[in-house]
C-alpha cells in the first residue's frame, strides 16, 4: 500500500524525460485551471483535477487524497512517480486524459468543469492576510478514553514546537495534515492542518499493516489460529493451492507477518510479479498472491510485500467467519472507543482504489500507540496478549535495512547524537503511530506526501527529539 494506484501505478519508473525543459515551461494558474474538472477514472470511478492557487500546479484530487502534477509541456504532466499524463484536446477543448501504463487507447473522459471540495486543502492555517503566530492550546477532553494534559513541564522544548508549527505553515514540513503527542500517558499536543480535524477519517495506507497484525494476534488469543508457527494453507482452505513449488506449503504465519513468505514479491520492484499494483488489477486478490512463482525458502529474506498482509487479512476473515471490518470493531476498535472508521477488505479489483486500507481519526491512532505502549492493555483490560505484542515490537527480519518485527517497524531515531528506541506502524504519504517506551510517550502524524518523500521522520526528530529534556 506504500505504492498508489492513481496514476503513479510504477512507483521508481525513469523517463528520458528532458530535465530542463520541465523547468522551462511553467505555465500561469489561469492556463491550468482549463484542465480543472471531474473525469471518468478505473474501476467506474471519478477523479478531480484542480489547479492550486499556492504553488501553481495541478492536483490529482481522489477522495481525500490529492496528487501533484508537474507540467512538463503543453497538455504533458507528470506525478511524482515520472509518469506522462497527456491530456486529450480538441482545439482548445479538453476532452480528458490518458495515462502511462494503462491501454494505449484507453481516455478518460471529462465528464463536467466542475469540482467540489473545500478550499482548505490549499493552505495548512487560513491566515486571512495576518502572519501566523502559533498560540498552543491544551488538546480538548472529549470523553474518548484518550487523557489530555498541558504540554508544559512535559519535558518537550515548547520553544521547538514552536519552530515546528512554523515550518509546517510556511512548508518548510510541507504536506503535514495533524500531529498529535502523548507523553506521560497524557495528550498533550493536538493540532491539524488544511481540511483535516478530530473527526476526520484518515487514509493509514500502510501503517494499516500494523493493525492486521493486532487482528492475528488477538485471533491467535482466541484460539481461532494456533499460533504464529501454524501453516499458512490451514487457514486458507477456501484457496487450494495450485501449484508444483511445495515450498507454499511451508509457508507460517509468522512468515507472513514478518515479510519472510518467500514469494517472488517486492514492491519497490516494478519488475517484481508480486509487486503491488499488478495485485489490485485482478478479480481476486489472494489467489494472485498463491499462485506467485517463489523466490526463496520461507523464512529466510524479507521482502516488502503488501499481499502477504492480504494473505493475512483473508486467514483471519476466514478463522473467524467474520468480514475484517465486523472482527475488528468487535475485538479491538470498540474496546478502544472507536467509533468511527473504515475497513473494507474485499481483495478484488472493485477495491482497487482503497487497497483495503483502515481509515481512522488521529486520536483514534494515537489509542492504538498507547495499547502497545501498554503491552496490549487498555482501561484495565488485556486486548491482546502482552506475549504477542512484545513479540510484534522485537526484531525478526530486516526490511529495506531496517529491523522489522511483525508488520511493525522497529526503527530507532538519532537526534542531537542521541538515539531514541522506537517503533513505529508507518504508511505512504507520511503517516506514522510512533512509539518511544524509554521516553514514555506516542506521536502520531498524518500527511498527504502520497508517492514523494515525507516530512514525518524529521519534525520529529527535529522539533520534538531534539527538545526532549
Amino acid at each position: 500500500m506504500r505504492t498508489i494506484l492513481w496514476i503513479c501505478i510504477i512507483l521508481f519508473t525513469t523517463l528520458t524525460t528532458n530535465v530542463v525543459a520541465q523547468e522551462s515551461y511553467r505555465p500561469s494558474y489561469q492556463q491550468l485551471k482549463k484542465y480543472e474538472g471531474t473525469y471518468e477514472y478505473q474501476n467506474r470511478s471519478t477523479l478531480q483535477i484542480a489547479a492550486s492557487p499556492v504553488d501553481t500546479l495541478l492536483y490529482a484530487i481522489i477522495g481525500t487524497s490529492r496528487y501533484k502534477l508537474r507540467p512538463s509541456a503543453p497538455d504533458l504532466f507528470l506525478n511524482n512517480s515520472n509518469q506522462k499524463i497527456v491530456f486529450v484536446t480538441k482545439g482548445s477543448t479538453i476532452l480528458g486524459f490518458k495515462q502511462e501504463g494503462d491501454k494505449q487507447d484507453t481516455t478518460y473522459k471529462l465528464i463536467s468543469h466542475k469540482v467540489s471540495f473545500s478550499a482548505k486543502i490549499w493552505v495548512p492555517r487560513q491566515l486571512h492576510g495576518k502572519k501566523f503566530s502559533y498560540q498552543y492550546v491544551t488538546p480538548k477532553q472529549r470523553n474518548d478514553g484518550l487523557s489530555t494534559g498541558t504540554i508544559v513541564n512535559s519535558g518537550l522544548d515548547t520553544s521547538l514546537i514552536h519552530t515546528m508549527m512554523d515550518r509546517i505553515v510556511d512548508g518548510t514540513y510541507p504536506g503535514v495534515h495533524s500531529v498529535l503527542i502523548i507523553k506521560n500517558g497524557k495528550l498533550v499536543m493536538e493540532e491539524y492542518f488544511y481540511d483535516n480535524d478530530a473527526s476526520k477519517l484518515h487514509e493509514l495506507r500502510s501503517a494499516s499493516k500494523s493493525f492486521t497484525s493486532a487482528l492475528v494476534g488477538i485471533a491467535i488469543d482466541k484460539g481461532l489460529i494456533k499460533d504464529v508457527n501454524a501453516p499458512m494453507v490451514n487457514y486458507l482452505t477456501n484457496f487450494p493451492i495450485q501449484a508444483s513449488d511445495p515450498r507454499k506449503n511451508q509457508i507460517t504465519i509468522q512468515n507472513l507477518l514478518t515479510q519472510q513468505s518467500g514469494f517472488d514479491c517486492y514492491d519497490y520492484d516494478a519488475k517484481s510479479p508480486g509487486n503491488e499494483v499488478k495485485m489490485y488489477p485482478t478479480s481476486n486478490w489472494v489467489k494472485f498472491m498463491l499462485e506467485l512463482p517463489m523466490a526463496g525458502d520461507p523464512g529466510k529474506a524479507a521482502s516488502y510485500c503488501s499481499g502477504n498482509v492480504m494473505l493475512l487479512n483473508q486467514i483471519v476473515a476466514q478463522a473467524s467467519n467474520k468480514s475484517i471490518h465486523d472482527f475488528a470493531r468487535v475485538h479491538l476498535f470498540s474496546k478502544l472507543g472507536v467509533k468511527k472508521f473504515k475497513w473494507d477488505f474485499v481483495p478484488d479489483s472493485t477495491h482497487i482504489d482503497d487497497f483495503g486500507q483502515v481509515h481512522l481519526a488521529s486520536r483514534d491512532m494515537a489509542k492504538f500507540g498507547i495499547l502497545y505502549l501498554n503491552e496490549g492493555k487498555w482501561a484495565g483490560e488485556q486486548i491482546i496478549s502482552a506475549a504477542y505484542v512484545k513479540e510484534s515490537l522485537s526484531k525478526h527480519s530486516n526490511v529495506d535495512g531496517i529491523n522489522y518485527g511483525y508488520l511493525w517497524w522497529c526503527e530507532d531515531l538519532t537526534a542531537n547524537g542521541k538515539v531514541f528506541k522506537g517503533y513505529a506502524a508507518k504508511g505512504n504519504g507520511g503517516q506514522r503511530i510512533f512509539i518511544w517506551p524509554d521516553q514514555d510517550m506516542i506521536a502520531v502524524v498524518t500527511a498527504g506526501n502520497y508517492n514523494a518523500q515525507s516530512p514525518a521522520n524529521r519534525l520529529l526528530i527535529e522539533c520534538v527529539l531534539s527538545g526532549l529534556k
